[in-house]
């Protein structure tokens, strides 16, 4: 089956992208609100995130459904008259984000594991599924879609925000873009879901699936800039705007995107995601998603060096949005907007936007160390969503238990210089490694580590840059050095400068 999971899908040249000649078309698709199912708070935001995007990077023609408007029949109607417009070597886009659910196969004997999947629009009633089983779209239904494309020789990109099975181990206050499954079958399927469970995945030459989690995992809805959003589409959008673009030729490659994404899904999810390409591998280097023909973030001049916003520039203000109970204390530079972090002084428990535990035995002479911390992580976080960096913990869980053994890699990059810090859930600041100018930039690695207490949420972080790093590495290495002292050098050093940085979640708790 060629959608496998969750659905975000790629389709994408193998061959050269002749930018100049070719069209893009996009279909965005964004549901919240579901009158049979719970419903959802950032799907709608991210559609139009998305529409957004794309309307900056140059699509020449869009259809955009949200909410009650999502009905099947239109959006196969925009379908079918985006393809009759495309021709040859042009694209189409179409993105969802919304519920995806499961149900028993419409076609025996077609999926290995005996279930569909599907897209969940809101007319779709599982208490009436077989009065509304044409408010969803199934997954041999979009293969079929598919096949008209690529026999017309149009790439397609097909991204969905969504998800079907799995669960998470770590707590977690927000939604999900899970719906429950449907358990009875429902009748007859179309003739289109019939013709596209002929369609195997190694038949699509141009098709590539890049799933918003892995199986095992469902998509939650994180906070993001203090809202409730998916992370995928989140990173999308910020890719097409022009961050994924590396190299500043004017389009993304399967491998920008790839990279992009990785890297910035798990930092803003804080690791709760991790997404899924398949095939794994680029089918040749020149694989291309889309052109940016009109972002104003793509260079005149491919050789011209990338230029990146400050930080404050991006919509950081350095407060961060808190509720405190059990206390009078007010830790300073709080205050911020959106959904907050919350601080129970009277259990001492310190909890992220998202609802983990980021702290535990947090007293008043500690939470202000724990509040400079996330401001600084918020800091680092804009500037790796402009260019993120490359680092692992293996083996790889959304969390880690007390006694498990870990290993952190970070790959030698090509800056000059690079520091590696941790900053714990205590809020102290942990220097790990600082490569120097002069020096040969090696991969660092720290290898067979056990969790101990305390346990809350660490980050390791690693900055790559050709700026000086003499004086953040004095300043890291001194006993009395603290998250709001590195805020200071790091700012007045690399905000705004060609820097990549790297954060990698560290999610630890007792051991049940």
């Amino acid at each position: 089956m060629m959608l496998r999971g969750l659905f975000l899908s790629l389709l994408v040249s193998a061959t050269p992208f002749s930018a100049v000649s070719a069209k893009t078309y996009a279909l965005v698709v964004g549901i919240d609100a579901y009158p049979y199912e719970v419903s959802l708070d950032g799907a709608v935001k991210d559609a139009r995130d998305v529409e957004g995007a794309l309307q900056r990077a140059g699509v020449d023609q869009m259809a955009t459904f949200f909410d009650a408007a999502a009905r099947k029949d239109d959006i196969r109607t925009a379908w079918s008259g985006l393809v009759d417009a495309a021709s040859q070597g042009d694209t189409i886009i179409f993105t969802y984000a919304g519920h995806g659910a499961q149900m028993p196969e419409l076609v025996a004997g077609d999926e290995a594991d005996g279930l569909d999947e599907f897209l969940q629009l809101p007319g779709f009633d599982r208490g009436r599924a077989t009065e509304t089983d044409h408010e969803i779209i199934v997954d041999n239904e979009l293969n079929a879609w598919f096949s008209e494309a690529e026999a017309k020789g149009v790439q397609v990109l097909f991204v969905s925000d969504s998800c079907h099975s799995g669960g998470m181990s770590r707590s977690f206050s927000g939604k999900t873009r899970l719906a429950h499954a449907v358990t009875v079958k429902l009748p007859a399927p179309s003739e289109e879901a019939v013709s596209g469970a002929k369609v195997k995945e190694a038949e699509f030459r141009q098709v590539t699936v890049l799933a918003a989690s892995l199986e095992s995992q469902p998509s939650p809805e994180v906070i993001i800039d203090g809202e409730a959003r998916g992370a995928l589409s989140w990173s999308f959008a910020r890719a097409i705007e022009g961050s994924a673009d590396r190299n500043q030729d004017g389009r993304i490659s399967r491998v920008e995107l790839e990279d992009y994404v990785f890297s910035n899904v798990k930092l803003q999810s804080e690791a709760l995601q991790v997404p899924n390409f398949t095939p794994q591998l680029p089918r040749s280097e020149d694989e291309v998603v889309m052109p940016l023909t009109r972002s104003v973030t793509v260079a005149a001049d491919p050789g011209v060096a990338k230029t990146y916003k400050p930080v404050r520039e991006t919509g950081w203000d350095g407060k961060l949005a808190l509720t405190v109970s059990g206390s009078d204390f007010v830790p300073e530079n709080t205050g911020g907007t959106g959904v907050p972090y919350r601080w129970d002084a009277a259990t001492g428990i310190f909890y992220t936007p998202n609802g983990d535990v980021a702290g535990e035995h947090i007293d008043a002479a500690k939470v202000q160390s724990v509040v400079d911390k996330f401001i600084l992580l918020d800091f680092l976080k804009a500037m790796a969503s402009q260019n993120p960096g490359a680092v692992s913990l293996t083996p790889q869980k959304d969390i880690y238990a007390a006694g498990d053994r870990i290993s952190f890699d970070a790959p030698a990059s090509g800056y000059k210089n690079m520091v590696v810090f941790n900053l714990a859930n205590t809020g102290q600041v942990q220097l790990l490694d600082v490569q120097s100018e002069g020096t040969a930039s090696v991969e660092f690695k720290l290898s067979d580590l056990q969790v101990v207490e305390p346990f809350g949420a660490d980050h390791l972080i690693v900055i790559s840059t050709n700026e000086p790093i003499d004086a953040i590495g004095a300043a890291l290495a001194s006993k009395a050095v603290n998250a709001a002292t590195v805020l200071q050098l790091l700012s007045t050093r690399i905000d705004g400068t060609d820097t990549s940085v790297a954060i990698q979640p560290l999610y630890t708790r007792e051991k049940l």
